[in-house]
């Protein structure tokens, strides 16, 4: 009977000194959490703070930010179950090894997300500039996390993946505030020269859209198989581009006759011998 009690007496200090040392665990663990939860908190706000500042997209702020707090969340509570004993190894290699099998399934989605991250944060184009990429141009229209949407000439809607607009070569048609337009007009063999070359400038002058500074530059081109060729260049406003381009190559089709000119079209002349 002696024993029973010395042996109950034992077990009951072991629980006694094991429940204090796993309370006091406990009680580290939640201040740990509550402590971190807090922090956490105030270093998204600033973080979202100096990221609205630098006027980061906001799409991209928000995904930044959730994902960074989901982050910073998991890494504390597997430091708070580290303080109360739990064995985090084998669950740190399950979260890994899970990880990887996501990411694995998920390469083309990270990397059109990689790549919508670069184009918010370095902005190589942005809604409304006129691009050419991955063999589409067109009007940019949104720009989201994984994709980025087009509208083309003819009004038709073309979604392009970010990986590629990131990788690529990309042409940015609205970057500048002015672009130039060529032209090549076509005049005949025995055509005066000096005509066609003042009235194609009487008519760029005659058009405000069309700038004087830098002045449009007129020269022959080429001495093609058919034609003459007359090589124009004149700038202007970046939204005036299409405009001058076809309103010139009206004026140019109605204006040749006019001044003796005429427009020519490859010829065959065929001779036939008798035998």
């Amino acid at each position: 009977m002696e024993n029973f009690t010395e042996n109950t007496d034992k077990i009951m200090a072991w629980f006694m000194e094991s429940g204090v040392s796993w309370g006091l665990k406990l009680i580290g663990g939640i201040i740990v959490l509550i402590v971190g939860l807090w922090i956490i908190k105030i270093v998204m706000k600033n973080l979202g703070k100096l990221m609205e500042k630098h006027n980061t997209d906001p799409a991209l702020r928000s995904f930044l930010l959730s994902m960074l707090g989901i982050t910073l969340k998991i890494l504390l509570i597997i430091s708070a179950l580290s303080m109360l004993g739990v064995a985090m190894t084998s669950f740190i290699a399950i979260l890994g090894a899970a990880g990887l099998a996501v990411g694995l399934a998920l390469s083309g989605t990270l990397q059109n997300f990689a790549g919508g991250v670069m184009i918010l944060l370095f902005k190589p184009f942005k809604i409304g500039d006129f691009i050419d990429a991955q063999g589409h141009k067109g009007v940019v229209k949104d720009i989201h996390i994984f994709i980025t949407t087009l509208t083309d000439l003819d009004n038709k809607t073309i979604i392009i993946p970010n990986a590629g607009l990131s990788t690529g070569s990309l042409v940015n048609y609205s970057t500048q505030p002015t672009r130039r337009v060529d032209w090549s007009f076509g005049i005949a063999y025995g055509d005066d020269f000096d005509v066609a070359k003042k009235m194609i400038l009487d008519l760029l002058k005659e058009d405000k859209r069309v700038l004087t500074d830098p002045e449009p530059n007129i020269f022959l081109g080429a001495m093609a198989d058919s034609s003459v060729n007359i090589t124009t260049r004149a700038w202007v406003k970046g939204e005036d581009y299409w405009g001058v381009f076809f309103d010139m190559n009206e004026k140019f089709y109605k204006n040749t006759g006019k001044h003796g000119l005429s427009i020519p079209f490859p010829q065959m002349d065929v001779h036939l011998d008798k035998a």
